[in-house]
């Protein structure tokens, strides 16, 4: 069995192991040394953005059965795409291929922010009035139906290696969780960091309340991309104790935290 087969019959264990290990290290983190007092219970905010990842993957794996996986693996067999069609090293084209989904993913994020409809599905994930490990997994169904497609058609058009599906899928999951949590981290090492990876308090700032703080520091995984296009924001206004968490008009806590709410 090569890597390819050994990744198809096992994709969904692969994912599964590293959300609930990454899930684990950062709830724990969370309650050992969290960076903000949380301001509705945890019951109720948990229990709903959960209840929305297994909404939402229940969803996929019946519309998306093979997921983006098996979508790069019809195309490497098919050999379309321009790593099937240009030959290149398979570290440059998995090295590439991350780079480039995340670029995809960075100018999504600003479309679902930009274009009203896609707004009222993406506030979902905004109304949220705390900011934790469980708000970097709570999207609309909708939403998450649009950004597989949009995987599709990218993994189609660029002919990505399987293995590097495989690592940005993993590497998005695990960079949400990290960058949405309630985390305590060195200034130091945040300052350094975040010139590799989004961190807590830069992604934080884009949920504040405030329009010009949320429409900045798109990032999910790579913080590249808000420099270069600046929507980089080092810092909240009101400082990250005191900034106000989610949207102006969905302050109510069952309104902002029972999807129906959100409709």
């Amino acid at each position: 069995m090569d890597i390819n087969e050994f990744i198809m019959s096992n994709e969904a264990v692969i994912r599964l192991s590293f959300f609930l290990g990454i899930f684990a290290v950062m709830a724990l983190w969370e309650f050992l040394a969290p960076r903000r007092a949380l301001t509705v219970s945890k019951v109720l905010r948990w229990s709903n953005n959960l209840g929305l990842v297994f909404l939402n993957t229940f969803i996929l794996r019946l519309i998306f059965p093979a997921a983006a996986v098996g979508v790069a693996a019809f195309s490497s067999e098919q050999g379309w795409g321009l790593f099937n069609y240009y030959e290149v090293s398979p570290v440059v084209a998995i090295l590439a291929s991350v780079v480039i989904m995340d670029f995809v993913i960075y100018m999504q994020h600003v479309m679902v922010h930009a274009v009203p409809v896609l707004w009222r599905l993406h506030r979902v994930h905004h109304a949220d009035l705390d900011y934790d490990v469980t708000t970097g997994a709570r999207f609309h169904p909708i939403e998450i139906i649009l950004s597989m497609l949009i995987k599709f058609a990218t993994i189609l058009l660029l002919g990505p290696p399987v293995v590097a599906v495989v690592i940005f899928e993993v590497m998005l999951n695990a960079t949400a969780m990290f960058n949405h949590g309630n985390v305590r981290l060195n200034p130091v090492v945040d300052k350094w960091l975040r010139l590799l990876l989004v961190t807590p308090d830069m992604h934080r700032v884009h949920h504040s309340v405030e329009d010009d703080e949320t429409n900045s520091n798109f990032g999910f995984s790579l913080p590249w991309w808000d420099r270069l296009f600046g929507t980089y924001r080092d810092q909240p206004r009101g400082g990250h104790e005191n900034m106000t968490i989610g949207i102006r008009t969905f302050r109510e806590p069952k309104m902002a935290s029972w999807i129906s709410g959100m409709l």
